[in-house]
């Protein structure tokens, strides 16, 4: 069995998708305590923060893309952070054109 691509072969790369009320969005600024300023795909800047289950096994850095959940209560302005995505799912969402 040959394990080398093609030269014209697209790479198979799996990448978490937004769900239901799930939103893209950038890192815009730190602002201490697990709190970060995001700017998400809908146009909408949230503060968004990190749940406990995270927070202690994740670094994250202004201009990382994220996957937030809005609150049911102030979602137009607050949120969760339920996923964050490596360098290599970054541009890959950003060549099929999701952020």
């Amino acid at each position: 069995m040959d394990t080398r691509t093609e030269p014209g072969a697209e790479e198979f790369i799996r990448v978490r998708l937004p769900r239901g009320k799930e939103i893209l969005g950038e890192i815009e600024i730190m602002q201490g305590a697990s709190r970060f300023m995001v700017i998400c795909k809908d146009g909408k800047k949230r503060l968004c923060r990190i749940p406990g289950k995270f927070r202690k096994r994740i670094t994250i850095r202004v201009g990382d893309i994220v996957l937030i959940e809005p609150w049911e209560i102030e979602g137009d302005e607050k949120g969760d952070v339920i996923w964050i995505y490596t360098r290599t799912q970054a541009n890959w969402l950003r060549k099929k054109g999701y952020v």
